[in-house]
């Protein structure tokens, strides 16, 4: 941008440059950020950021966020999984190990007509009830 644009050109001879002659055009007088919010600035604080500062909830020490991991998959993926199309003889029931592939958690999402043998660490009630009513059983393994 050429400087005849700029702005400061119109407070060429003008001495406060806008800024008001008493209280000086400073550099952070109220502080830089968010400082003062406690302070000086605390009525701006309550008034459109409450709840800002303060506590809330229960300290967790020593908080280890993969003890709680829990990957999940529901009823209608377990005919594609290779275990569900291995051919089982006749009177057999085919067993998927969810553990073994990385799912600890069965949901009830889908329909399932094939009976399977499934080992999960946890299953919802739904995904249990379908199993069960196409013939076969829900093993928890710990």
């Amino acid at each position: 941008m050429p400087t005849r644009f700029s702005n400061t050109r119109k407070h060429r001879g003008h001495v406060s440059a806008g800024h008001g002659r008493v209280g000086k055009h400073r550099k952070h007088p109220g502080g830089r950020g968010l400082a003062g919010g406690l302070r000086h600035h605390r009525s701006n604080m309550d008034k459109f950021h409450p709840g800002y500062y303060g506590k809330l909830g229960m300290r967790h020490y020593h908080l280890l966020r993969n003890h709680y991991i829990r990957p999940t998959m529901n009823v209608d993926k377990l005919i594609s999984l290779p275990e569900a199309k291995v051919d089982a003889p006749e009177g057999t029931v085919p067993v998927i190990d969810l553990v073994h592939l990385g799912h600890f958690k069965l949901l009830g999402k889908g329909r399932i007509n094939k009976p399977f043998i499934v080992k999960t660490r946890f299953v919802s009630a739904l995904a249990e009830k379908k199993i069960k009513e196409a013939g076969g059983v829900v093993k928890i393994v710990a």
